[in-house]
């Protein structure tokens, strides 16, 4: 029997990885637009695991429940609203998560993501298992046949638990860098004068990269555009997937790389998470005041038009206080995704290995 580690975790992190961490989550605040600082999930301490199951696990397939009392006795992880797949059931699409927590007692046939929250498996994911901002723990029973990534936690494994990939954990990223929210991370009320400014401020920045953007490469943005609408979910995963590797990809250049090799290497990182972020938000201005205006005022408005529509009405949200920061942390990973997806709209392979020798 294959018995995994009890914990997989990067420890003892250096001051030029701290340093290049705080960097790093710089780059990502300017490309949300200003991060709203928030702590990550505790880290998972350890606990006996519980691979029986339980007569509440007779219910529905995917259930969600108070994971206070549905977990396994002495978590300390998971005690929000979780997405829970029961034992015996299949989910054969990604399951994906935000602010909450998810628990696999069945089999989860693709992948399995959290944003802001924690991972609990008890059952098998065949494919891989991404945290953001939360902490992963496998019970004895547990398999996971691909990868395990979890940026602002660590990875907790029971003996006896299956693990098919690598296991990448960094606990000690910042909580600005975890959470990827908008919105103003100085203290400030959400209603100051200088938050409401900025927030203005960041508007008619965006206003300006859309003209720019539609007037050099609008059929791309169409194209980016309409994965957006089409593939909303899809993209969504597919932008935590990338930015997990993005963030994992910068982090492991400042711990492997020598002297000041790492920050030309850092930057290209952080500009690559800055273009993503900046080219799919237009896009999703896009989709979305096409969708109002098609659905809604039951008109067929110019590209143009319809980006300033959704603008102004993602500007709307903006100033909701906490649905403006989660609506604007989903469009994110919307437009990145679909980004990713299209690549930038061209709709063709970021890499042609045909060609290849």
């Amino acid at each position: 029997m294959q018995a995994a580690p009890a914990r997989a975790t990067f420890t003892g992190v250096s001051i030029r990885a701290r340093v290049a961490t705080s960097l790093l989550a710089a780059a990502v605040i300017a490309a949300a637009g200003g991060a709203a600082s928030a702590g990550p999930a505790a880290a998972a301490q350890g606990a006996s695991g519980a691979g029986a199951p339980r007569p509440s696990e007779l219910a529905p397939a995917i259930s969600r429940t108070r994971a206070a009392g549905a977990a396994p006795s002495g978590s300390a992880v998971f005690s929000r609203l979780a997405l829970r797949l029961e034992q015996g059931a299949i989910a054969r699409h990604q399951l994906v998560a935000v602010a909450r927590d998810i628990e696999v007692d069945g089999d989860a046939l693709a992948d399995v993501a959290a944003l802001n929250g924690s991972v609990l498996v008890r059952g098998r994911v065949k494919g891989d298992v991404i945290v953001i901002g939360g902490s992963a723990r496998l019970g004895p029973r547990a398999a996971v046949d691909g990868d395990i990534s979890v940026i602002g936690g660590v990875i907790q494994a029971d003996p006896g638990a299956r693990i098919g990939g690598r296991s990448v954990a960094y606990p000690n990223a910042s909580p600005t860098l975890t959470t990827l929210l908008e919105g103003p991370s100085l203290g400030l009320s959400g209603t100051s004068p200088l938050v409401l400014g900025a927030k203005l401020a960041l508007l008619a920045a965006w206003a300006a990269l859309l003209l720019v953007l539609f007037a050099a490469s609008g059929r791309q943005m169409l194209e980016t555009a309409d994965d957006v609408r089409r593939e909303p979910f899809l993209s969504f995963f597919t932008g935590l997937t990338g930015v997990a590797a993005l963030v994992l990809t910068g982090l492991a250049l400042t711990i492997f790389l020598g002297g000041l090799a790492w920050a030309p290497m850092l930057a290209l990182v952080a500009l690559l998470l800055l273009v993503l972020k900046l080219w799919g938000m237009v896009a999703v201005f896009y989709a979305l005041g096409d969708w109002v205006a098609a659905r809604l005022l039951h008109r067929n408005l110019r590209p143009l038009n319809a980006a300033t529509l959704g603008l102004l009405l993602m500007g709307a949200i903006k100033f909701l206080p906490y649905v403006g920061v989660w609506a604007w942390t989903a469009a994110t990973l919307i437009g990145i995704g679909a980004t990713l997806a299209t690549k930038f709209g061209r709709r063709e392979a970021w890499f042609d290995l045909a060609s290849a020798p």
